[in-house]
């Protein structure tokens, strides 16, 4: 059990935790939040060992053995494979001591290393570490690879890999969902599930902490509070707690107002699209919670853009890539104003290549783009973060912008509009190199909204965001009047900034239909062609279901004393009423089908699961098809009570 009483943590001058108190049991999994700056990464360090509180007691069982993600980029020419088989700390220390033992010709000593190595599972090892790379998307010829191959967000999946793989009492992992697409994401979501320690994680990525957690850690004005269930009823306690608190303050009633008309006005227009209705849902979380997103202490809103071109953009036979190297070709699309595109596509497809290439960081290898007249180009991408100058402060780089790009202003403007991004006081001559990585996102944030753009092109922008400038993004993107075009890990965000997709797949980009559900099914079948060695299939639009000749439900018999009129009236709605109900009962009979292939699926990947002997590759593709049934399980459910609820709802008219 891991206890901290009466706890007092100071960094320099900073007071992180004031007096805190927390109790975490043996095997729960708890997300840790609060806003940039809070001093989560702190309490981390304390919970190792490398701070030491300034008061109070900190109590974790002295056998437990923690494991967490290093954040220092490694270097380093051992195998990846090698690598990550080095996080398995037992293991490294049974080999150290058979090596000792052997040099020394005591037999004794190597009889008991050779235990310590059968305890540590040092016959599987290897495969055990190879399937976490191939898990978290590595291929097959990159498992004996020299880590210093890897650009630096694969180090990181590394990093990730070798944490894994130490058979740890407490795992502490922190952002971990950064640098992984969606179906590494939807694998370590099934691996966490399956991990049987204590786990304290965190994340700004709301769906994931839903998936692994069951308790949140909040941390705010110095304080830890503890809330049982994960963050979707964290926020809804928070909520509701907020809104028996407060009285009828004026500004922030104005804000949920004007949040309230956006989300009227969106759900007035929306089409019934898949994507455009999943968007609805999303939308309608916002509205609940609407008191706990205006009571943040941080919002922005992006700049009336001067201009709406229409279209923004249109691309002419435009093939993007590296050098003489295509990897997505052959593009005939326009990008038309209003529009809010996410893009989808597996790591290495080019989804940010194409971005590159449409924010001019990367030239067209052939064909045209056309820019509308008065385009102005907002980019975030997390190079930039890497460009910003480390000596410098946050209003020395906005006097830099508003100089070199515009508009201009005085310094009192910029200090005023760096104080709307939190940068307020001595903070705005702060060296950048001293910020944490949610303030350098801020900061580059801030220097988007100046530019005033009408088109935004982002690419992963919520990496090292706190949930609190998570929102805030999502709720200024929702009222940004100009076009949106989105590459993000981050389920929650897609859902609601986006009405629809486009995939970037195979070297080619196409529309996607569906909506997220849908893009994680394809995922799922694609994964079980490249296991089997077949070709990837492509995206094809989900077709509507096919009404089966089923006979509608007897209903009652008209009263034998009914007229002829009254009795071929009677026929008539009942026929109208199993005509209108028929899509519902077939529907809800595929869906019958569906769920019942699925649990048997479930038993048998389980089985294999269990099972000795399995190939690493095999090992990731299992605990990835166990994902999606879990996942595609819970969907169906949901639309299952849906259909229900219409019918008898139908039934009932």
């Amino acid at each position: 059990m891991i206890t901290l009483r009466n706890l007092t943590l100071r960094r320099g001058t900073k007071v992180v935790l004031q007096g805190s108190n927390l109790t975490l049991h043996p095997g729960e999994k708890a997300g840790l939040i609060g806003r940039n700056g809070a001093g989560k990464s702190s309490l981390f360090l304390l919970l190792t060992d490398k701070l030491h509180a300034d008061a109070g007691d900190v109590e974790i069982p002295p056998r437990w053995q923690i494991g967490e993600v290093a954040q220092a980029m490694p270097e380093t020419e051992d195998g990846a494979t090698d690598f990550v088989l080095q996080g398995d700390l037992p293991l490294q220390r049974a080999q150290a001591a058979l090596a000792e033992a052997e040099a020394r010709g005591d037999g004794h000593a190597m009889a008991e290393a050779h235990l310590a190595l059968d305890e540590a599972g040092a016959f599987d090892a290897r495969a055990r570490a190879q399937a976490l790379l191939l898990g978290l998307g590595f291929r097959s010829d990159q498992l004996d690879a020299p880590v210093n191959s890897f650009s630096g967000g694969w180090r990181m999946r590394l990093q990730l890999a070798r944490a894994l793989m130490c058979p740890a009492d407490l795992l502490l992992l922190d952002e971990p969902t950064n640098h992984l697409d969606l179906d590494a994401l939807v694998w370590l979501e099934a691996w966490l599930k399956r991990f049987e320690g204590t786990m304290i994680v965190i994340s700004h990525d709301r769906e994931f902490l839903d998936a692994v957690t069951r308790v949140t850690v909040h941390l705010d004005e110095q304080t830890l509070t503890r809330y049982t269930g994960n963050y979707t009823a964290f926020e809804e306690m928070r909520a509701e707690r907020i809104a028996q608190a407060q009285a009828a303050y004026g500004k922030q009633q104005e804000r949920i107002a004007h949040l309230q008309r956006f989300i009227d006005r969106f759900k007035a227009k929306a089409t019934k699209a898949k994507q455009a209705q999943s968007r609805v849902k999303a939308l309608a979380r916002m509205e609940r919670l609407a008191p706990v997103l205006t009571s943040a202490d941080f919002e922005f809103e992006f700049r009336e853009p001067q201009s709406l071109p229409n279209p923004m953009l249109a691309f002419d036979g435009l093939s993007c890539g590296y050098g003489d190297k295509a990897i997505v070709s052959g593009i005939d699309r326009s990008v038309l104003a209003g529009q809010r595109i996410g893009i989808l596509g597996a790591n290495g497809q080019g989804k940010s290549t194409l971005v590159k290439t449409i924010a001019h960081a990367l030239p067209p290898l052939a064909g045209r783009i056309t820019e509308g007249k008065g385009l102005v180009i907002g980019y975030f991408a997390q190079q930039e973060l890497d460009l910003l100058q480390l000596d410098d402060g946050p209003l020395m780089h906005m006097v830099r912008l508003a100089r070199d790009v515009g508009p201009a202003a005085r310094e009192q403007e910029l200090r005023d509009f760096l104080g709307q991004f939190r940068f307020t006081g001595e903070m705005v001559h702060q060296a950048v190199g001293s910020l944490s990585g949610g303030e350098k996102a801020r900061l580059v944030l801030a220097m988007l909204v100046w530019q005033r753009p009408n088109l935004l092109l982002l690419d992963e922008p919520t990496n090292h965001l706190d949930l609190t400038t998570r929102e805030a993004l999502s709720i200024a993107l929702n009222e940004f009047e100009g076009t949106v075009m989105l590459v993000s890990h981050d389920r929650a965000l897609l859902r609601e900034v986006c009405d629809e997709f486009w995939l970037v797949s195979g070297g080619q980009v196409q529309p996607f239909d569906g909506d997220l559900d849908d893009y994680q099914r394809w995922l799922l079948e694609v994964s079980r062609a490249v296991a089997k060695g077949q070709a990837a299939p492509t995206w094809q639009a989900p077709t509507p279901a096919v009404a089966l000749h089923s006979a509608p439900k007897p209903s009652a018999a008209p009263a034998p004393s009914a007229s002829r009129g009254e009795r071929k009236a009677d026929k008539q709605q009942r026929a109208r009423h199993a005509e209108k109900t028929r899509p519902l009962r077939v529907e809800l009979q595929q869906l019958d089908t569906r769920m019942a292939r699925l649990a048997q699926e479930k038993i048998e990947v389980e089985t294999a699961l269990s099972a000795g002997g399995t190939a690493p590759e095999d090992y990731a593709e299992l605990g990835r098809r166990l994902a999606h049934i879990g996942a595609e399980t819970h969907m169906l459910e949901e639309r299952w009570l849906e259909l229900q609820a219409e019918l008898e709802a139908l039934d009932a008219g």
